[in-house]
């Protein structure tokens, strides 16, 4: 554990350093976010990580104080890792910086373990106090996704919906690959899983969407991935 820095002016010890894990595979975003919170006071990078199976690995061996964590990664999706996190090491501090749209992966983050989920485009604007708020023991998220939740809780707006609200995170992943054309054995062989359990996988969506057949769900998944992406 980090032992407090005395302060040479008071003779007082000051507030122990926070240490924060990075997990990007993006190794010039993980540069960035390094050179962000490496300026402010009483926080420091312990560690970097450009997976989830190598970010687990460092959160268990160096302990730190929060773990920041990006969705899109090589070996494994992001929500999983956090769940892995967290079953493996309870209690975990964990903030989410992603690119994708938080009104689909927001709450599915918080329920995976997250304390906070922040867009990457807001990242220089409000990582740090994000990081701050959540290595306090708040939960941070953004306005629009706070006064959603809210609508939530106050009935204001119905849980359920439609779409791909209506996916386990499991069905959002197979829909995420099935929209990047990676074949069914290969999603199988990706997420550890069956190719008949991949099936069941397909069939569920397919009904939770609406969509009538395979072919309709291809076009579906590969929309959708697309306007991600913003093409």
């Amino acid at each position: 554990m980090p032992r407090p820095r005395p302060d040479p002016a008071k003779g007082q010890p000051q507030e122990a350093v926070k240490r924060l894990l990075l997990v990007d595979d993006h190794p010039i975003m993980r540069h960035g976010l390094a050179q962000l919170i490496r300026a402010e006071p009483g926080l420091e990078v312990c560690g970097e990580a450009g997976s989830a199976r190598e970010g687990l690995e460092i959160a268990g061996r160096l302990k730190p104080d929060l773990v920041v964590i990006d969705l899109t990664l090589p070996d494994k999706n992001g929500l999983e890792l956090l769940k892995d996190i967290q079953a493996q090491y309870p209690g975990t501090l964990c903030l989410v910086l992603s690119m994708h749209d938080e009104t689909i992966y927001g709450e599915r983050a918080l329920r995976a373990g997250a304390r906070g989920y922040i867009m990457k485009e807001a990242a220089a604007d409000h990582l740090i106090s994000a990081a701050r708020k959540v290595l306090s023991g708040g939960i941070y998220v953004s306005d629009s996704m706070a006064s959603r939740m809210l609508e939530q809780v106050t009935g204001r707006r119905a849980r359920g919906g439609a779409g791909v609200e209506t996916l386990s995170d499991r069905e959002l992943e197979v829909l995420e690959m099935i929209g990047l054309g990676v074949a069914t054995k290969n999603i199988a062989g990706r997420l550890c899983i069956s190719a008949r359990t991949v099936e069941a996988h397909r069939a569920h969506i397919k009904e939770k969407l609406g969509v009538g057949d395979g072919a309709a769900l291809v076009r579906y998944a590969v929309q959708w991935v697309e306007s991600r992406a913003g093409v």
